[in-house]
């Protein structure tokens, strides 16, 4: 657990390092994909996996390749151009409150406990501190906007998912590989629309590398291996420490500045979240609580 919050909640700090270092969104984007699908391509392979055949399946991969990756990883690189990549991690964590708000908003979420709506407002009232729209200071920028977008995105993909491609018979790497080959496919359609890097430094190379091969393909098994072994809870918990990894790193590594607000509104983001999750007393009748097929997926 530990070592996947550290490897998760530090993808922030590769991208913000490698758009210091020169690289464009969309390239940064191309290469993380490409490498975390070589990554678990690799993985697939040695555990004796096949990628899926079924046009049908290959047509829901495509669809969650583009909310699960293509565009969320594309809007948290256009947005760390001009936010903290402390701040990036935060705004990420905000995903479950997207997830439950669409829940709501199409009538499938079923627990409508009121500590878990208190805990959606809650969560909303610690973006908003986030923001700060009142304070000259505050987050308002476009970047902003498009961090935000990328976790609405998350959720998005997570009910495609939960919906399309979970609780069937696919072999799991290989789906992973199969999302992330079709999320390189995607983003590198945009390619001739970007310039391209001129010069990137050694730096920035060497992160989008960290970033491809373990903040994406070697974070997509590892949380994968999680839910197998210790349960969708656990790898729930994973979820609460990455703002925390990210804001740390940020600080330490990039000397980003801990204001008081950015450290409160996460705090109240990750309470909120902690409520969302709050699960009523169940009769037998209704079965396990983990029955639900889970997303397991990396966000950031």
């Amino acid at each position: 657990m530990a070592l996947l919050a550290l490897l998760w909640g530090s993808s922030f700090l590769w991208i913000k390092i490698a758009l210091n270092g020169g690289l464009s969104p969309l390239y940064i984007t191309v290469i993380r994909c490409a490498l975390g699908a070589a990554v678990l391509l690799v993985l697939a392979r040695s555990a004796g996996q096949r990628l899926p055949r079924s046009r049908r399946t290959w047509g829901h991969l495509v669809v969650a390749a583009f909310f699960c990756n293509a565009l969320p990883f594309l809007f948290f690189s256009i947005g760390e151009q001009t936010v903290d990549s402390g701040v990036a991690g935060v705004l990420n964590a905000t995903t479950p409150l997207w997830s439950m708000g669409i829940g709501l908003a199409l009538g499938t979420e079923r627990g409508r406990h009121p500590l878990r709506l208190a805990g959606l407002l809650l969560g909303f009232a610690g973006v908003l501190v986030v923001f700060a729209p009142w304070q000259e200071s505050g987050l308002t920028s476009g970047g902003a906007l498009f961090l935000l977008a990328a976790a609405v995105s998350y959720a998005v993909a997570f009910a495609y998912m939960a919906r399309n491609l979970l609780g069937g018979d696919g072999a799991p790497l290989a789906l992973s590989a199969a999302q992330l080959v079709a999320a390189t496919g995607l983003t590198a359609l945009a390619l001739p629309t970007d310039p391209g890097p001129l010069d990137p430094g050694l730096g920035a190379v060497l992160a989008v590398i960290v970033l491809g091969i373990f903040g994406t393909g070697i974070t997509f098994h590892l949380n994968s291996r999680l839910i197998a072994d210790e349960g969708p809870t656990a790898a729930a918990t994973v979820g609460y420490l990455l703002p925390v990894v990210s804001v740390g790193l940020g600080a330490l590594v990039l000397d980003e500045q801990l204001s008081a607000r950015v450290v409160t509104g996460m705090a109240v983001v990750l309470v909120g979240v902690g409520l969302t999750r709050t699960r009523p007393p169940r009769n037998l009748a209704d079965g396990p609580a983990d029955a639900r097929p889970r997303v397991g997926s990396t966000t950031g």
